[in-house]
């Protein structure tokens, strides 16, 4: 499994958000910068991150970007699925479309393996991501 580029976005950009110390209030184009993103990328991503309750947005004079919630109440869980959707390594489990469907056996498992998935995923917090570590 690997997540797309912009699930991988979503977290920098919630870690680095995270790093301004929850009630600090950062714009888009700061975070851009001090991730290394592209502004419009960043953008899309903060839309996404509102639109899902994980950001909250001031507007006027002091304003800006901050976490909607505690970073300690944030998961990765919650970031991929703001931007991905539902947590599911296979398309069948949502509908999705599968030449195999009515001969499959695996099918009954996939909803017990996509939830172990997200249950690992809402076992980490956003206080763990923003943590800074030396790059091996």
């Amino acid at each position: 499994m690997r997540l797309s580029n912009l699930a991988d976005y979503a977290v920098v950009t919630m870690s680095q958000a995270a790093r301004h110390c929850g009630g600090a209030r950062v714009s888009a184009s700061d975070l851009a910068a001090e991730t290394g993103l592209p502004v419009p990328t960043v953008q899309k991503l903060v839309s996404k991150l509102t639109a899902a309750g994980l950001l909250r947005s001031v507007r006027g004079a002091g304003g800006g970007l901050q976490l909607a919630r505690p970073a300690a109440a944030i998961t990765l869980a919650d970031i991929v699925e703001a931007v991905e959707g539902p947590i599911a390594l296979t398309a069948c489990v949502d509908g999705g479309d599968c030449t195999v469907e009515h001969d499959c056996r695996v099918r009954p498992h996939w909803p017990m393996v996509n939830k172990a998935l997200r249950g690992a995923l809402a076992n980490i917090s956003l206080v763990q991501l923003s943590q800074e570590k030396e790059l091996a």
